[in-house]
């Protein structure tokens, strides 16, 4: 079969390289953003009078017959052709002959590619939006029936403070916030047309390049050819954004695994989100999150794969950008089924236990800071304050003690500003109760917190 390249080879590749060469096994997936693509070069070349009204709308009909079979499963892009771009040529000059070949006028695979690679990017990242948002209004429902559940808070994995339980879901909504406004941001470069540069260096052909942009519902063009065709800022800008976006559905995910382990019970795992062992009949394992903080690495991978693809690669394309795609497209599949599952496990998946999580707080010396802020409102220096009370925690540890096990006396004789009403302030309720300061764990603030997303999210 005839390859894309001119008639200045005389033999043909190696049937291994030419499989080693080819890309049509994965690009492919661009097919329907190659006809957007083509249809839309097609009507500016018809509009710039490089082609004529006739052959304009030959073409198009060509390509819009074959989005039809590709559609209805009659027409499969695959080997001998080389990649999507030559297939679909190939395919349309098989439909409607000679006029078929004036398609590529203009243009090259190079701005072509490109321009595939950022419509269905584009695409990708608005349904990131819709999945993000659902997932955020998953952790939003869960949040709002635990204002007044009490979990442990921790620093270096060790007891720090009581919380309420929603403030500590709630924290996971402002991550995914910024998850959003990443990638929006993203989506504002990934919404620049290259088409026009051709292979580097622009075209002598008369084009439109605004009237293309506009087709196709880009913001703007590239201004210089030779970046056009080299530019792949935005496909690692992409994964960097999904790799912390993963990074945020890994952190909740071994929350999660903790939460549900013997060890903490805090919340134990539906059956609709968990399966069991084929040897250990009591098993029930979470093997969901436990997938998604283990499909975390894969796109940590794919990042430095791309990143490592673009370091030293001269202007202006090179083959090297070939390997793009593959990343980029299980990126996207890895994190939306990622979201997907993390929604569905919040949604149904993980009930918590609230007498385990109450009794949690009630067992510790996570309320030592709330000692030392009472001696603090009883006009004592917080250093001071701080010192006494490791005295104490030192005092209770010493006799297997907890702070609400000790009589007033024995706390006087710490610091005489000590009174009965301390024991109210150590209560871990009255302890959450009163962070109130702005986005404090206090209900009155967490409160007003739900509000607020409830609005953001339109609940």
């Amino acid at each position: 079969m005839a390859k894309v390249w001119s008639k200045r080879f005389d033999n043909t590749l190696n049937p291994f390289i030419e499989k080693f060469n080819a890309s049509i096994g994965f690009d492919r997936k661009l097919i329907l953003e190659d006809l957007a693509c083509s249809i839309a070069h097609a009507k500016m070349l018809g509009k710039t009078e490089v082609l004529s009204s006739s052959e304009t709308l030959q073409i198009i009909n060509g390509l819009e017959k074959i989005k039809v079979e590709y559609l209805e499963g009659k027409f499969f892009p695959s080997s001998p052709s080389e990649d999507i771009h030559y297939c679909i040529e190939e395919k349309l000059i098989s439909l409607i002959g000679e006029t078929g070949k004036k398609l590529h006028t203009g243009r090259s695979r190079n701005d072509q590619v490109g321009t595939d690679i950022r419509l269905w990017l584009r695409k990708e990242i608005d349904n990131l939006e819709i999945l993000i948002i659902d997932l955020q209004k998953s952790f939003l429902n869960l949040a709002k029936s635990n204002i007044y559940t009490l979990i442990p808070g921790y620093t270096h994995m060790q007891r720090a403070q009581p919380l309420s339980l929603a403030h500590h879901l709630l924290a996971y909504l402002e991550m995914f916030q910024r998850d959003r406004e990443r990638f929006k941001e993203v989506r504002l470069r990934v919404n620049t047309l290259p088409l026009g540069a051709a292979a580097l260096a622009g075209t002598k052909i008369k084009i439109d390049r605004n009237f293309t942009a506009a087709e196709l519902g880009f913001q703007k063009i590239y201004k210089n050819s030779i970046d056009a065709v080299s530019d792949r800022d935005f496909c690692i800008e992409f994964v960097s954004a999904s790799a912390l976006a993963m990074s945020h559905l890994s952190k909740i995910s071994e929350e999660i695994i903790l939460w549900v382990t013997d060890e903490f019970s805090f919340a134990k795992l539906t059956d609709k989100c968990a399966t069991g062992s084929s040897l250990m009949p009591q098993k029930k394992n979470p093997d969901v999150p436990e997938l998604i903080r283990g499909k975390t690495g894969r796109v940590y991978g794919h990042l430095q794969a791309l990143l490592t693809m673009v370091k030293g690669v001269p202007l202006a394309y090179n083959k090297d950008f070939q390997e793009d795609k593959e990343p980029i497209f299980d990126t996207a599949e890895t994190i939306s089924s990622c979201i997907k599952a993390m929604t569905i496990l919040i949604n149904e998946g993980i009930e918590f236990n609230i007498k385990n999580l109450s009794d949690s707080v009630e067992n510790d010396f996570s309320n030592a800071t709330d000692l030392a802020d009472y001696l603090v409102c009883k006009q004592v220096p917080f250093r001071t304050a701080y010192q006494v009370v490791g005295e104490i925690v030192k005092y209770c540890l010493e006799k297997k003690m907890l702070f609400k096990d000790l009589k007033i006396d024995e706390l006087k004789e710490f610091h005489p500003k000590f009174d009965e009403d301390v024991f109210v302030d150590l209560e871990p309720f009255n302890v959450v109760k009163s962070r109130t300061s702005e986005g404090g764990t206090g209900f009155s603030q967490v409160e007003k917190e739900v509000i607020h997303w409830e609005k953001k999210l339109l609940l």
